[in-house]
């Protein structure tokens, strides 16, 4: 039996390592090989067409932003009313340029947007100012008073800055109608970021006939290329969630591939800077814990008293350099329920430590090849990421003091990371090289990775991405393997048709012990189609949806999955969605063939505004990858639902409860091999803008048939978690919490004399680890 430990650097529940679900795949090598070159037609006759760099849609789309000498301030967009909220009042004489011609994305492509918006923008030595002015009902406007981040529920307003022009990468700025802001990074060919943070105001009121919302966004908080005459790529947008738009200015359209690349231009800034900009990030935490020790079997008390340093200094405006010696890498939000029972591979749980989070797309290429959450118990790091011209640049390197498992040979020995990622722009194209290395104190292992990327447009709507990997890894005696792995992908899409055909393999020997390949020793093909229908009215859009995946064997080519997967798609007002999912598939596993399938129903609704709902259920065979000892795996009929329901029923209270099932039975006949049921019930309450508490409550139970299914026959576990927090911003914080775990154990004493041992219980009322902990950080900049 093992030891209950509690991650002290986790103090709102444990970390669980990284992962990713099930894939499906597979026809024979030389099959793969022809599959591969029918591709290949295709990619010439992307190559004939005109190789045209995406742009605005309107070449006029340039705004020139004039000096302020005062700022704006909210009020002057507000007429008081006697008896009410005052009226929205857009001013035509108001200083700053004004935007006011803001048309659809979503769900009409060009349309006018249904709701008047106007916006103001100037700046000053300090600031860049934008203020939006909105009409709208009030009764129906949705808006709450949230903590920082958590406003994907509501209407919103955003700011996208391009601010090297490179039409790549964007600052985006988001606040409600009640000023609560989001802030991110989208990077193009890569899911927006959302993790990035940064010091800037907002300011949201609620009117008669709409709301007002003034931002001031700091140059001190952007990175840009040190020059005499700023030129910026701009979006301002406006989303109404009731409707599902979007609308935007400039015109941006799905009509062609790219996002940023469709950004108007801002000029007009002259003699902005940074200036000097240096932060100090001082934090402290102390954490007390009373873990349960199977082995003694009994509980010790364990503390954690540590303090730490961030440094941040900003060089020519342009790059980043950031330091620290005992760093904060404490994560105060737990992970998100996930089954994980009979899963072949291993399920991700994402990166929400804080030094990992800003600017992470430097790091980042076309594969999960570097993966933060790998790295544990840093002692001390250096991290520069930022761009000079069209390069960019993101290095890392850290002094890891647990980089491995207890049981691994190299275990209690510290170990050196380093990572280098640097990407050359070419037009609206790129290509980029990573490297990533590991060494291990007084030992001759290394793990060592390096990979060349890149990624082509063509015309408005053509993509192609390449990349290739080799890694070089050693064990403790000095030996060396080599594996290498590559991809090739042609991606096609426009507001109705999207098309993707990639191709990827990784040989058997490839390892990337920093990154996040959860399978090598395969070659896979897959195909992707999805055509859409746009209706005018009630119902969005609509379509279907068809892939085809195939993976085989790198070393005899035999076919080991296939996936067919067909999906129907249709989205109602109200963001109401429903998804009906159909799978056909073929699985060698211990080199028994299987055939499982599957139907998968999804409803998702927003309805009505202090409402969330979102419901699936899946049903069909799938195998048991877990049997017993002795038996062969073998399929069965599995079951999933779960079910997700959100409650507002003020602006400040929010209750979220979630539950998840899965289950698994032989066919034929009905026995049960295992169950699982998973709970979460989450409380919120905002007290304002920077003070919120949050409780959660968990629970689990598993039950497993010994005879069927190698699990423990039964688990029952229940958490508390809960975190009070005062976030004035980013960098300056409190969080005070506590969390406590129980399973369904006992000691059982025997006759004196005898080693007391531990055994199952039917309830979960032994507590395996509490603990309390109070973490403080204060920004200091200069």
């Amino acid at each position: 039996m093992r030891r209950r430990e509690l991650d002290l650097n986790v103090p709102s529940g444990p970390a669980r390592t990284a992962g990713v679900r099930r894939g499906a795949a597979g026809p024979a090598r030389a099959r793969a090989l022809a599959g591969a070159l029918s591709v290949a037609p295709l990619l010439l006759a992307t190559l004939t067409l005109a190789a045209a760099p995406l742009r605005a849609q309107d070449p006029e789309s340039v705004v020139t932003v004039p000096r302020t000498s005062q700022p704006p301030r909210l009020e002057d967009f507000l007429e008081a009313r006697d008896g009410g909220r005052p009226a929205i009042m857009p001013r035509p004489d108001a200083q700053g340029v004004r935007v006011d011609v803001f048309r659809q994305r979503e769900p009409g492509d060009g349309e006018p947007a249904s709701q008047a918006t106007v916006a103001y923008l100037s700046y000053d030595d300090s600031n860049l100012y934008v203020v939006f002015v909105c009409s709208d009902d009030p009764a129906q406007i949705r808006a709450n008073v949230a903590r920082r981040e958590d406003v994907g529920d509501d209407d919103r307003v955003t700011i996208y800055l391009d601010t090297f022009h490179d039409r790549k990468r964007a600052y985006l700025f988001e606040v409600n109608p009640l000023g609560v802001q989001r802030d991110g990074i989208r990077t193009e060919g890569q899911s927006e970021d959302l993790s990035f943070d940064a010091v800037w105001s907002s300011q949201g009121r609620l009117a008669a006939d709409g709301f007002v919302v003034r931002v001031a966004i700091p140059f001190r908080n952007l990175r840009f290329a040190d020059l005499p005459v700023q030129e910026w790529g701009i979006a301002l947008g406006r989303n109404i969630v009731r409707e599902n738009e979007e609308s935007f200015w400039p015109y941006i359209t799905r009509r062609v591939r790219g996002f940023v690349p469709q950004f108007a231009t801002l000029t007009g800034m002259t003699g902005v800077s940074g200036g000097r900009n240096v932060q100090v990030n001082p934090y402290a935490m102390l954490a007390q814990a009373r873990l349960f020790d199977d082995d003694i079997p009994g509980h010790v008390n364990e503390g954690d008293r540590r303090i730490g340093l961030d440094a941040k200094t900003v060089l020519r405006d342009a790059f980043t350099l950031d330091a620290t010696v005992n760093p904060d890498f404490s994560q105060v939000e737990s992970d998100d329920p996930q089954v994980t029972v009979n899963e072949r591979f291993e399920v991700f749980f994402p990166e929400k430590r804080p030094f990992f989070l800003e600017n992470a797309g430097f790091f980042q290429a076309r594969e999960d090849l570097f993966f933060s959450r790998r790295i544990v118990d840093p002692g001390m790091g250096l991290r520069l990421s930022g761009k000079a011209g069209p390069w960019a640049i993101g290095a890392l390197a850290m002094n890891v003091r647990a980089p491995v498992e207890p049981w691994q040979p190299a275990a209690g020995r510290d170990a050196w990371i380093g990572v280098m990622r640097i990407e050359r722009e070419l037009g609206e194209s790129h290509a980029g090289v990573l490297v990533t290395d590991r060494e291990f104190r007084n030992s001759p292992k290394r793990d060592r990775l390096y990979s060349a990327d890149g990624r082509w447009r063509i015309g408005d709507n053509w993509e192609l991405t390449g990349q290739v990997t080799r890694s070089e890894n050693s064990d403790h005696e000095g030996d060396w393997e080599f594996g290498w792995g590559g991809l090739a992908q042609v991606a096609f899409e426009s507001r109705r048709f999207v098309y993707e055909s990639r191709y990827r393999e990784y040989t058997p020997d490839f390892a990337a012990p920093l990154g996040f390949v959860y399978r090598t020793g395969f070659r896979e093909l897959k195909h992707e189609t999805e055509y859409t229908f746009r209706p005018d009215g009630f119902v969005t859009q609509y379509g279907p949806n068809l892939q085809v995946r195939h993976i085989w064997d790198h070393e005899t080519g035999s076919l080991e999955d296939r996936e067919i997967e067909g999906q129907f798609n249709l989205e109602l007002k109200g963001e109401t969605t429903v998804q009906l999912t159909h799978v056909q598939a073929f699985e060698l596993y211990h080199d028994v063939g299987f055939r499982p399938h599957s139907t998968e129903l999804q409803l998702e609704t927003k309805w009505v505004r202090w409402l969330a709902v979102d419901v699936s259920y899946a049903w069909g065979t799938t195998v048991n990858h877990d049997p017993a000892d002795g038996l062969l795996p073998s399929l069965g009929r599995g079951t999933e639902a779960g079910v997700r329901v959100t409650v507002r029923p003020t602006s400040r209270f929010s209750w979220e409860s979630r539950y998840n099932y899965s289950a698994l039975h032989t066919i034929p006949g009905s026995t049960r091999m295992f169950s699982e049921h998973q709970l979460r019930e989450k409380l919120n309450y905002q007290f304002s803008r920077t003070l919120f508490l949050r409780a959660i409550v968990d629970y689990q139970r598993a039950n497993a048939n010994t005879a069927l299914f190698d699990d423990d026959p039964r688990q029952r576990e229940w958490g508390a978690d809960v975190l009070l927090t005062y976030l004035l911003h980013p960098g300056t914080a409190l969080h005070i919490g506590f969390t406590d775990q129980y399973e369904n154990l006992a000691i059982r004493r025997g006759l004196p004399g005898s080693e007391p041992e531990v055994v199952f219980t039917d309830l979960p009322r032994l507590s395996v680890g509490r603990q309390v902990f109070l973490k403080m950080s204060y920004l200091i900049p200069f």
